[in-house]
This record gives structure tokens, sequence and C-alpha cells, in this order.
């Protein structure tokens, strides 16, 4: 038989779950430094020079036939705002940056 008491303990314990999950996040990538940006040039950079930047990047893959790497961070809020950053690099045949892309949501 439930006691009163035992009732109240479980209510408790589902509205903690609850307000856990709804003041919950989640990020996916991982951070990296945003002022490295402006330190690229298209033709000179190199891959070894974009790592000593950035670090190991967060997923590689190949775009039009070029290695291109991915440096993304991205945390998803139920509430709030989401903020993202991404930079996409692709190389040449040289192993130089051909072009890049950087996006982010964050106030500069």
């Amino acid at each position: 038989m439930k006691t009163p008491r035992t009732r109240i303990l479980r209510l408790a314990v589902v509205f903690a779950a609850i307000a856990a999950v709804a003041g919950g996040c989640a990020t996916v990538g991982h951070e990296f430094p945003s002022s490295g940006v402006s330190e690229i040039r298209m033709g000179q950079t190199t891959q070894q020079q974009v790592k000593a930047l950035f670090g190991d990047p967060w997923r590689t893959g190949v775009e039009d036939g070029r290695p291109t790497w991915t440096y993304g961070r991205y945390r998803y809020k139920l509430f709030g705002e989401t903020q993202t950053k991404d930079l996409i690099v692709r190389f040449d045949e040289q192993n130089r940056v051909h072009s890049y892309t950087f996006s982010t949501t964050e106030p500069r």
C-alpha cells in the first residue's frame, strides 16, 4: 500500500527529472579559436598551418573532389539561444587552402 509520503516523494522525483531535462542543453563538436580565421590565406595557408591554428578537425571529408576539414561547435538549448560556429576548409592539390567558409551565430 502506497503512503501519501511515498506518493509525494515519487512526484518530487518526477518533477526534478522534468526540470533537469527542460533546462538541459546539448553540445556537438568541439571548441576552436575563431580568432585564427583572419590568418587564413587562400592559396598560401597549408594543412599543417591550419592544424597549428585550430587543432585536429572535428570532421574530415571530400567536397567536389577536394579534401575538406570541418571545425564546429554547436550548442543547442531547449530554452534560450542556440549558439553555433563552424569553419569549413577546402584544400587544393598542394595541400594549401583552396577556399573556406566561416559561420557563427555568436556575437562578435
